[in-house]
């Protein structure tokens, strides 16, 4: 029965449509901002040089989790132990994971542009372990992986990470990995929309 419950739930989610998204967190307009959210879309803009955008504009109704979501953004897609290459596969990873249609619709194309083959990020939209993944991507594909079906991390996967990327480096990739984590579950609560050119992500179980 639980199982069911489960299913019909997640069956539900995957199934909103656009008409029910607008009922959840829509976009709030700038001008009818509280000082907080000025501040906090003045904080987004200064440093990401863009207004605020995507995943962090249904967390503007919190402005405040907005502001230490975007700053931890900061870090761990630009700047983290692992390189961007490699947190890109992260981030399809956990965006296939939770099934999160934006998430994959911005991503999927900067993982490519960053090195990612074609056929490692079609075997992760499709639900499948990549084959010929270099050393490292299979250590970050192993980790992050785990993490999401399992929710641990096996000894082997550990120290495959740590002998490669340090503890700083394994501390990044799990970060990254729940970063998009809270990013993806956010937007599935929202329902967050992708623009209209966008593909959905296949749905499982089909």
């Amino acid at each position: 029965m639980m199982k069911q419950r489960v299913f019909a739930a997640l069956l539900a989610c995957t199934l909103a449509t656009p008409a029910l998204a607008q009922t959840r967190l829509p976009t709030i307009d700038p001008s009818t901002y509280d000082e907080t959210q000025k501040k906090a879309a003045a904080d987004f803009l200064a440093a990401r040089k863009t207004p605020v955008f995507g995943p962090f504009l249904p967390l503007m109704y919190s402005p405040e989790v907005m502001s230490e979501a975007r700053s931890m953004g900061d870090y761990l897609r630009y700047k983290s132990a692992i390189g961007t290459t490699l947190s890109e596969l992260v981030i399809l990873i956990t965006a296939r994971e939770w099934t999160q249609d934006y998430e994959w619709y911005v991503h999927a194309p900067i993982a490519a542009k960053q090195g990612i083959k074609p056929e490692i990020i079609a075997a992760i939209r499709d639900g499948q372990r990549p084959v010929g993944m270099s050393d490292d991507e299979e250590i970050v594909y192993n980790v992050s992986t785990e993490l999401q079906k399992t929710k641990c991390v096996s000894d082997a996967s550990y120290e495959r990470a740590e002998k490669r990327f340090g503890k700083k480096g394994v501390v990044d990739l799990v970060g990254i990995t729940a970063y998009y984590t809270l990013l993806a579950m956010e937007m599935n609560t929202a329902r967050y929309q992708m623009p209209a050119d966008g593909v959905k992500l296949p749905r499982f179980p089909e």
